[in-house]
Parts: C-alpha cells; structure tokens; sequence
C-alpha cells in the first residue's frame, strides 16, 4: 500500500469513529487530511464524496448532506459523480449558503501583472509556459474579456467563395475553403507571418450556423484566405452575405479590454476604465467541465438523487477542437460545464452558472425525473441548458425525459458559439419549460426537437409556458425563433409566453417557428411583438393549432408561411393581429391548406388590412376568416409593452379569452424579478443595432 492509499484508508478510519453520519463540512480552509466534521472541515468535494461512498456502503438509503462554507474554490479536476461496481453515489445533498453561495472555478488565478504602459499590462502565466495549453477565455473582474480581434466593432463579408472537394463520399469529407476578403481585413492580416496567420482563427456566421476555423494560407496576390475541413452544407452555405471575424493575434491587440496569450505564457491586456492593477481579479479557465454525473452505461444503473443548493459554478473553458468548429445546428455538440449521463432524480436549486466555455448544463442521455428551479444562468459562451441527445439512440428507453426547468433567469448567451441555444430539447420527452427569462441570445430562445420532417419523433408532449422571451438575434444569425420547432410532436403545447424583440441578421427573426415537419402542436395564449420577419412562421407540418394568440407590430410582417402542402397544415382561429408597419402576410399564407376563422385584424392608422392584395371581403371569398374581423382591439399603450384590450366587445365576437402575459417569466421575490430585467445598457444597444440594420 502506498503513502496516499494509507492516508485515505486512516482519513475514512478517522471519519467513521469520528459520528458525524450524516453531514460532511468542506472549507476552503479545511485540508483534505480532516474527518470532515464541523470542527475538521475538508478541502474540496472530491474528498468529501469519498467520505459519503464510506457512509454509503454501510447505508445507500442514508441521505448524506456536505455542507460547504462559504468562499472561493479552485478546482483542478471535475467533481465526478459515478456508479461503480464498488461505489454508487447517491442520496448527497451539496447544500452552501444562499446569502453567500460558495463560488467553484473552473480555473486558476492570474496575480502577477505590471504595466508595460499605462494601457497596456502583462502577466507571466507559468500554468500555460509549464503545460504549452493556452487558454482561449479570460474572466476579469467578473465578466467576460474579449480575446483580441478585428473588426473591434461589426464585422466583415466576404467578397467572394470557392470551394474545392478533395474527398467525399458517405463516410467522410474534406474540402477546401478559398475566401476573398475585404480591402480592411486585407490589410490586418498582410501585416501578419505565417505562423501568426496559422494560429488566427476566422469565425464565421452564415444563417443558422459557426464555422470556426485557423487560417491555413493568405495570399496577397488576390486577397484570399484557405481553410479546410468539411464541405459546406448545400442547405446552408458561407455566401457573401455571411459575417466573420478574425481573432487571436497579437495586432488585434489595440481596444481596452482585450487580451492576447502568447505561446510562451505572457499575457497581455488593455485595462478598461476602472481597472485596477493592484486589485484587479483575473480567472484563466482550465477544466472543460465542473461537474459530471456519470451511471452505469451497461448496467444501465444511475446515479440518484442527487441535490446542489446555493452553489456558485463559474469559469469554465471551452477548446476550439484542433480541426476547428464545423457547422451544427444549436451547436448540438459542443460541451458543458455540468453533464449528466444515466441519471436520475437531480436538482439543481439556487445555483449559478457563470462565465462558461460553451453550454453551461447537458443532461445528455437516460436522464429523467430532474428539475433544475431558481438558477441563474449568465454569461455563457454557447446556451444554457441541453436535454438529450444530437441523435437518437438505438435503444430508445435512453432518451432523457421528465426534466423540469422552472423559474430560472438565463441571460447573454452565444458570446462565443452565437449559434447556441437558450434551453434546447434535442431528443427528449416529457419535459418542461416554464416561467424561465432567456434574454440577450445571438439565437434561438428555445429549440424543441432535432427531426426534420414527417419521420418518427422523440420529442413529444413537451410543455413550453409562461417563458420570457426577448432580445435574441442582434442581427447576427438567421432562420431562428423566440421558440423554435421541429419534427411532429403531439402532446406539446406552446403557451402562456410572452416573446418580443427578435431581430435576425437577414432572414427569419420570427417569434414563434414552426420549422420542418412541425405538427400537432398547440400554440395558445402567446404575446409576441417587435419580431424582424413575423410573429408566427410556419416553414411546413401538420395539424398545428394556432389559438387565442396576440401578434403585434412585428417589423416586415405578421404572419408567415413558406411550404404549402395539400394536408391540413394548420388551424388558425381566436387570435389577434395587430401592426403599424409592413405587411399582414408573407411568402405563401394565401396558398396554405389551413382553417383560418374568428380572428380580429387591425392595421393603424386606419384599418387598412390586405390578406396579400386583398380585403376582407376578397379574402373570404376564397373560404378564409368568415367570421373574422377588421376591428381595433384598442391596445392600452403598445408601444410600451401594455397590451390590455379595452375593447371588450371584441373579446365576445372572436370568442377570445383574455390571458395574463405578466406571469411570463420568473417569480417570487421582488429581488428574483429585478435581476431578471436586462440592463438598460443592453437593450439600448440591442436598440441601436435594429436601426443599424434598418438603415
């Protein structure tokens, strides 16, 4: 027996004899070496989850709470939560303070900087000289510092694009990018040598989609950049209206707050105003992950019941893959700072997830029976929270299911994967959303399902309600929605949410999306205003019911619809349409098989309403909205956000019912509901890019 096998064998001797059966204590004070009681507190989580599997292998029923004091924790692995042939972790409550949660890094601190000048500091990092492992996320004084770049502000297109396959077939494919560049972006990388320019990454949004790459070649001659990996996607190929940026080399260096980390381990930053360099507070990310919770894949036997409370997770990292990032729809399968396999019985309560790499949480495979309530999701460098999984499994009891997200703020997403996703249900069932607040997204709010088209689906019976929606898009991505579905789902509804400024690059900022093969969906009771392309799209599906919904002043339209199909694609009926700008229809309304009655249409000033390029009376003709109206709901202010109908004759003609859309969003205390509201500074800029883009 070793040294540090003794030594854990008289540190479980000691904690057995020592009584304390049922509460371990960890401090970031205490030593790995204690028994873990109140007075002999340990150091970090692991230890005290080796302490809780001594207790259980007396006892697996016996609940084990570890108890965590309050402060600062450096990991330098994950907290692993498995099952075993010997151990089961099960039964744990990782319980810390509420009024000072205690705080998790994914990282290590950075201490040593002095000024080269007045703007601009430099820091030896032994960690990165010691390993050659860059980081490629830096956390300053609590937020987020942008890795030098170039534009500082906007972005580029592409002049031109040109692909070259070298292999393809149904294995595998690899092809050639050949990308002319703009005269601005020529000039910053003829500037650069070659191994400045192999180590600068180009990231690139086109539509839905990141491609993020290193730059193999730059040739001067004619202004174009290579890179490699696999063909474009004929659906959604890099054009001359995609945006790009060029990152991570030392001449992109010239705005405060950002950074640059050479090779050898100096690190160097423009302070922002304020910044102290006595006191300023430096996090460089390390771990991928924080937490994994891990069952049996043969045994198929879970880790159970298990519970975090008032628990503060932050700094995580996210690796470009040495390939770079190819294109996947909600960047599907890009990491997270929690994951969970074979799972069961999980709560998340109180806790934070901050400054990630990538997805903060993914419950991936046989999870179930979990809640995530009261969490505070910010600044993440892809989404929030992922259930399920990219495909669906051979056997399909492993899809994850019965997962409640509740009452959680999830805020500025996307900073590094803008594709991401506020919450996403890959392939899950069962599954609940409500009451959440998803603001300030470059994406999609919410994705519910990963089949396109009429195939068999997973995703069925999922609940989507009382959700607050906003601020998504930035005119950044395309082809994305406050709530976005795919595949035929019955049993899931989409209500009770209010769902407004949605502002999509080009195309394709809509408040609700019903995409590929959207079917037997309920849509009720929803508010959606200030969305780019319309409030309601549906691409094409079957038998979706859209009810007793509010859609109002959307920017190019109202109501949306692409594919028209000889089935039924939809019912349309209770709902009112209001606008004071662009059109009432767009694309093929008029060419859908669907039930439209019963609806109220206004257009201000005046009422002048065109289903395309006819009246009421023109429309009707063709069997659409027979009982519908051209009436003035008589809104209290919308261009506030106050929708109250004061005409209340109205509500009796159409049969509507009047809902609440202020339960939206969280609830609770008057503390949970303000720090659930954007900053104004965000949404004055999130403003300020929409008349940008209007220009």
């Amino acid at each position: 027996m070793n040294l540090k096998s003794f030594s854990i064998l008289i540190l479980i001797i000691l904690f057995c004899q020592s009584g304390f059966a049922q509460t371990i204590f960890v401090s970031n004070t205490g030593n790995d070496a204690n028994n873990g009681s109140r007075e002999k507190p340990v150091a970090t989580l692991e230890t005290a989850r080796n302490l809780a599997r001594t207790i259980h292998q007396k006892d697996k029923n016996q609940l084990v709470t570890i108890s965590i004091a309050s402060g600062n924790y450096y990991m330098t692995k994950p907290l692993e939560l498995l099952t075993s042939a010997k151990d089961t972790d099960q039964n744990l409550s990782f319980l810390g303070d509420p009024a000072r949660k205690p705080v998790f890094y994914g990282g290590y601190r950075i201490r040593s900087f002095r000024k080269v000048t007045d703007s601009l500091w430099k820091a030896d990092v032994p960690q990165v000289r010691e390993t050659g492992v860059l980081f490629e996320q830096l956390y300053i004084n609590g937020r987020r510092a942008e890795r030098a770049k170039s534009p500082n502000t906007g972005f580029y297109n592409p002049v031109s694009i040109e692909e070259k396959i070298i292999k393809q077939d149904k294995n595998a494919d690899l092809a050639i990018l050949t990308i002319k560049v703009p005269v601005a972006c020529f000039q910053v990388l003829s500037a650069l040598n070659q191994e400045e320019l192999t180590r600068t990454i180009i990231k690139i949004c086109h539509n839905w989609d990141n491609t993020i790459k290193h730059i193999q070649t730059f040739n001067k001659e004619d202004s174009t950049i290579t890179i490699a990996g696999q063909a474009m996607k004929p659906w959604n190929k890099i054009t001359t209206g995609s945006i790009f940026t060029i990152e991570d080399f030392s001449l992109a260096l010239d705005k405060p707050g950002e950074w640059f980390l050479e090779k050898n381990g100096t690190l160097y930053y423009r302070p922002q105003s304020g910044d102290m360099i006595q006191n300023v507070r430096v996090i460089a990310p390390s771990l991928e992950k924080l937490v994994i919770i891990k069952g049996d894949e043969k045994t198929e036997k879970p880790v159970s019941n298990i519970t975090f409370r008032n628990i503060s997770f932050q700094c995580n990292a996210y690796r470009l893959p040495q390939n770079g990032f190819e294109p996947v729809q909600a960047a599907g399968l890009s990491s997270a700072q929690i994951e969970a396999d074979f799972a069961d019985h999980i709560t998340f309560t109180n806790c934070e997830f901050l400054h990630t790499g990538a997805y903060a949480v993914w419950f991936r495979r046989s999870c179930s029976d979990s809640r995530f309530n009261h969490n505070y999701f910010q600044d993440m460098g892809a989404g929030g929270i992922k259930i399920g999984e990219w495909f669906i499994p051979k056997d399909t009891t492993l899809i994850s299911s019965h997962i409640t997200v509740n009452n959680n703020i999830l805020h500025s997403g996307g900073q590094f994967l803008s594709c991401a996703v506020g919450i996403a249900i890959l392939n899950g069932y069962d599954n609940k959303l409500t009451h959440n607040e998803i603001g300030d997204f470059r994406y999609t709010g919410i994705s519910c399902g990963f089949i396109w088209g009429y195939d068999k689906n997973p995703a069925v019976r999922n609940i989507i309600s009382n959700n607050h929606i906003h601020h998504l898009g930035w005119g950044e991505m395309s082809d994305m929605g406050g709530i976005y579905m795919l595949g035929v789902s019955p049993g899931t509804t989409i209500s009770n949410n209010l769902i407004h400024d949605i502002y999509a690059l080009d195309y394709g900022g809509w408040g609700i999306y019903t995409d590929e093969g959207s079917s037997n969906i309920l849509i009720r009771n929803n508010l959606v205003y200030k969305c780019k392309s319309a409030g309601f799209h549906q691409h094409y599906g079957r038998d979706n019911m859209i009810t007793n919904n509010i859609f109002a002043n959307n920017i190019k339209s109202q109501l949306q619809a692409t594919k028209a199909e000889k089935h039924r694609s939809f019912t349309f009926k209770n709902n009112i349409i209001y606008y004071d700008q662009g059109d009432l229809l767009s694309n093929s309304w008029d060419k859908f098989s669907m039930e439209t009655d019963s609806n109220a249409y206004w257009k201000e000033p005046d009422g002048n309403v065109l289903f395309k390029k006819e009246d009421l009376a023109g429309w009707q003709k063709k069997d659409k909205d027979l009982h519908s109206l051209i009436e003035n709901p008589n809104f209290v202010n919308p261009e506030t956000g106050n929708f109250e109908i004061k005409n209340k004759e109205l509500l009796k003609k159409i049969n509507f019912k009047p809902f609440d859309y202020t339960q939206a969003g969280v609830y609770g205390s008057s503390a949970w509901k303000e720090k659930a509201r954007l900053s104004e500074k965000i949404q004055k800029a999130f403003e300020e890019k929409v008349r940008f883009h209007a220009k």
